[in-house]
């Protein structure tokens, strides 16, 4: 399946993104034909981790959230990280930005901890989706429905729940990406 010609978005939070969950899948896209924009926060560079508390590698912001709009994507991944993750809910610019994905009704991959931001950019109301076990109340309070899956697709939303899953997440996303719009995406915005 190519993406020959998409343009994809990738969060990368100021600290704390599990760097597998930002990495295999950015890999994954780019290998497919992507084209890929790392959004953070601010400019410069990030350091990512492992397991939550060990150091990852460096990894430079394309484009800060400020600079960009859902309108300039194809599809949007947000990699996990419990602290990067609820760094990245915090910020209103990125979940407006994430709310925008789901409003024009384009593909979002999200694992991990990721979900966090969906519920805080108010888009899992009637969804079903996954992520890692912690979040499964936050995501039930939302509205959402929870399982328990290495990967759930849901009218354009792909979730997953640790590194353990990146295979079948990375494999969904680009399936996904590669179909493009979803019009039911935008029933939970």
């Amino acid at each position: 399946m190519t993406l020959e010609g998409k343009k994809i978005a990738i969060l990368l939070a100021p600290r704390g993104t599990e760097e597998p969950e930002f990495v295999e899948p950015k890999n994954a896209v780019e290998a497919a034909g992507a084209l890929v924009t790392v959004i953070g926060v601010e400019a410069g560079e990030v350091q990512t981790v492992n397991n939550d508390l060990d150091p990852g590698s460096s990894f430079t912001i394309d484009k800060t959230v400020a600079e960009v709009s859902a309108s300039d994507f194809d599809g949007l991944v947000i990699p996990g990280g419990s602290v990067g993750a609820d760094t990245l809910r915090a910020n209103a610019q990125i979940v407006s930005f994430v709310h925008d994905f789901f409003v024009q009704q384009k593909p979002v991959g999200v694992i991990c901890h990721g979900p966090w931001i969906l519920v805080e950019a108010d888009v899992v109301e009637g969804r079903t989706l996954t992520s890692y076990p912690t979040v499964s109340t936050d995501i039930r309070n939302a509205g959402g429905t929870w399982v328990d899956q290495e990967v759930v697709t849901d009218k354009g939303l792909v979730t997953s729940r640790n590194p353990d899953d990146l295979p079948a997440f990375c494999a969904k996303i680009i399936e996904e990406f590669a179909e493009g719009r979803h019009p039911a995406q935008a029933r939970s915005a």
